[in-house]
């Protein structure tokens, strides 16, 4: 086992940064948010939860991000979704729970439906997907359907939010809430009410779409987007747990 940073070679030569501690199973995989890496304060406290109980756990910077190599005007859904795949047939054996973050709730369904019968599990922090159609105006699709790159006002850093073309294009085109998602996995959704960036009503719609009988929503009514207050992390932790580990 270890918690030293490591690296992924792909076949195109990207890198791809992670951290992996190896245990039980179903191994817990932690996608974070849009332009967020594995330094995060959930994916840090999910990794030494399962760290201390003996469960395998993957953190990974998606390319562009991070550690990882490559633009981060390069990236899109598909191409992230990808290098999520690629790390688990590498690295980890048997089946996965995955657990994402904002945009990462998003990709967690993506690469679910990619993983099949591996998949044993989905847990959505503020998940968002769709963002690209639900959380852009006319005028922005029309701009962003015209090659440009739009900024958004960045809460928390001091450099505005890209939303590259090339990302929306994808976003669309990986659009999930208007059909069933054919997922039959245990889910956990956790969503703060005060969230400005994700409406709550995105998990519902969420819950609705998943094919899956077994969906639990979870609301927090003064939770923010980021859901990173001890008492946040903790009831993630919770969730988490409430899924099945190996031999249970």
């Amino acid at each position: 086992m270890t918690s030293a940073t490591q690296f992924h070679e792909l076949p195109d030569g990207r890198r791809i940064a992670y951290r992996l501690h190896r245990g039980s199973g179903p191994a817990l995989v932690f996608l974070p948010g849009y332009m967020s890496d594995m330094s995060g304060s959930k994916a840090t406290a999910l990794y030494q939860w399962a760290s201390s109980r003996g469960r395998s756990c993957l953190l990974l910077d998606y390319s562009g991000c991070g550690q990882s190599s490559g633009s981060f005007a390069a990236g899109t859904l598909s191409r992230w979704r990808d290098e999520v795949i690629g790390l688990i047939e590498a690295l980890l054996e048997d089946q996965v729970i995955v657990i994402g973050s904002s945009m990462g709730g998003w990709l967690m369904l993506l690469v679910g439906k990619a993983l099949g019968a591996r998949l044993a599990g989905l847990v959505g922090i503020a998940a968002a997907p769709d963002f690209t159609e639900w959380g852009r105006s006319a005028s922005d699709k029309v701009r962003l359907g015209a090659g440009e790159t739009l900024f958004d006002p960045n809460p928390y850093g001091p450099e505005p939010t890209p939303l590259h073309p090339g990302f929306f294009a994808d976003g669309q085109a990986n659009r999930l809430l208007d059909a069933e998602i054919p997922l039959d996995c245990p889910v956990r959704l956790l969503h703060g009410q005060r969230d400005p960036d994700v409406p709550w009503e995105i998990s519902l719609r969420l819950a609705e779409a998943l094919r899956s009988d077994d969906v639990q929503v979870t609301f927090v009514k003064d939770g923010d987007h980021r859901l990173s207050r001890d008492t946040d992390v903790a009831l993630l932790l919770e969730q988490v747990a409430t899924l099945p580990a190996e031999g249970t």
